[in-house]
């Protein structure tokens, strides 16, 4: 059974258990409660297996279920709570008007789409690839952005291999047009609510711990200029820096030609994909106007009531007379991401037992060295921090881990929790340098297109400017989302 794991995950499933029962078995710090001793138990327990993967990632999620009621920390009916937060729904709803997408190709042609209007040079194939993988990526989970753009860009990858007009080395088009795919998956997810899983966890956190709720609307305002930003360095460094190309004033015809033959092959846009395009509009659109427009008689709809309205209204809406049924059936829909989902009750349920038992606050205590630091050099070395953590962990977990203790953190300081928790959940899906540090990276790096060496010299420069960036427009915007 145990040489069915690897070594990173036996060392998991060995120091995990271990540290939890030194843990236990400490005495009591001064200031913590025995309570709080034995959530900081359970939580370095499910650190190890999160970090390690030594169980799948949902699956460590429900240990608090059973753990916390064993230790006396929470009754079961407080901990599962948790796993039905009102947030998982507004994620449930995107993931289910995502996949409507997916089945009808929609996804798929606003890709090809933004990639023809953009060019067919080199520089600006990879620009036109990277806009339309972040386009999609804001509503798309990254994971099947990536999935679905990769062979897209290895078919446009061979077509101008043909007229050896590309690039100065002999792969240098190729990964940086992979590079760019992986990148721009993550990048997007930044600049929207649903758009990757640490935003999700972060809002249900902030709703739990601190009674506060941030609008789609107003995300976005902080989300999409950190998205453009990011973009843009990225774009430089990958064509201008790393990866220079040839002849990138060359409109390249093999390419161009790959593109519209793609687009000729879909036809005209089918009944089915322009309903679930107005679904989609319409779900976007009430996002921005309950942000903008405050009507007392639906004071109490949330983003997460819009999301699962939209979703609903896709099994009631019919699809075109030659296919039948309806946009979308059970059988397609409950293939969702169920796995993230239960991994950020896992993560509010974890946050949950931080509080009741005021080891969040405990915890924040412990950086007294922080206090007196001005906020922008804080901000910066924890962005810092938490991105090159994230090279080896999940970013759904190092967000799970973190947040809490941000928050808590920025209020010991006397600073509004959001000033260091938005800065943290933006810096958990920064992590560019590695293949194991997001899927994106990991779906391109396995089209042989690239090499580890490759993505760790843009990685880790794309990191540190990254880092620099969502610093800097944290301190200049994060009062747009307060």
């Amino acid at each position: 059974m145990l040489k069915n794991l690897n070594t990173r995950q036996k060392t998991g499933l060995v120091c995990g258990p271990l540290l939890f029962l030194v843990v236990l078995l400490l005495p009591v710090p001064e200031g913590m409660s025995p309570e709080a001793l034995r959530v900081a138990a359970v939580a370095l327990l499910m650190a190890c297996f999160w970090m390690a993967e030594t169980l799948p990632i949902p699956i460590t999620a429900v240990l608090p279920i059973f753990m916390f009621p064993l230790l006396r920390v929470m009754p079961t009916a407080e901990v599962t709570a948790s796993y039905g937060d009102q947030i998982l729904f507004l994620f449930m709803g995107g993931f289910i008007i995502a996949i409507a997408m997916q089945k009808w190709n929609l996804h798929r042609r606003i890709a090809l789409n933004v990639v023809h209007r953009v060019g067919s040079s080199p520089d600006r194939l990879v620009l036109g690839m990277m806009l339309a993988t972040a386009l999609i990526s804001m509503w798309v989970s990254n994971t099947a952005t990536a999935m679905m753009m990769t062979p897209v860009g290895i078919a446009v990858i061979e077509s101008t291999r043909k007229t050896g007009q590309v690039q100065t080395g002999p792969d240098n088009f190729g990964i940086a047009l992979m590079l760019a795919i992986a990148y721009a998956a993550s990048i997007g997810g930044l600049a929207t609510l649903i758009g990757t899983p640490p935003n999700a966890i972060f809002l249900g956190l902030l709703n739990r711990l601190y009674d506060q709720q941030i609008g789609f609307l107003d995300w976005m305002k902080l989300g999409v200029p950190v998205s453009v930003c990011l973009l843009i360095l990225c774009w430089f460094l990958l064509t201008r820096v790393f990866f220079r190309m040839q002849g990138a004033a060359i409109d390249n015809a093999d390419a161009r030609d790959y593109i519209e033959l793609e687009l000729a092959k879909m036809g005209r846009i089918s009944p089915e994909e322009n309903r679930v395009a107005w679904v989609f509009a319409l779900v976007a659109v009430c996002w921005v106007l309950r942000g903008l427009i405050n009507l007392p008689a639906l004071s109490m709809v949330s983003d997460s009531a819009i999301a699962m309205a939209g979703a609903f209204l896709l099994f009631i809406i019919p699809a075109g007379r030659d296919k039948g049924g309806f946009l979308l059936d059970w059988d397609t829909a409950k293939d969702i991401p169920w796995d993230v989902i239960l991994l950020m009750g896992g993560g509010f349920a974890l946050a949950e037992a931080f509080t009741i038992t005021g080891l969040t606050e405990w915890l924040a205590s412990q950086f007294g060295i922080l206090e007196g630091m001005p906020v922008f050099l804080l901000t910066l070395i924890i962005v810092v921090f938490i991105v090159f953590i994230g090279e080896m962990t999940s970013n759904a977990a190092t967000a799970t881990m973190f947040i809490p203790v941000m928050g808590a953190l920025a209020v010991s300081m006397g600073l509004a929790p959001l000033t260091l928790m938005v800065p943290t959940v933006l810096a958990t899906s920064l992590g560019f340098m590695l293949p194991v540090a997001t899927p994106p990276n990991a779906i391109v790096f396995a089209s042989r297109y690239i090499t580890i060496e490759n993505m760790v010299k843009a990685g880790f420069w794309l990191n540190i400017g990254g880092a620099l960036i969502v610093a800097v427009l944290c301190h200049l915007l994060l009062g747009v989302v307060q």
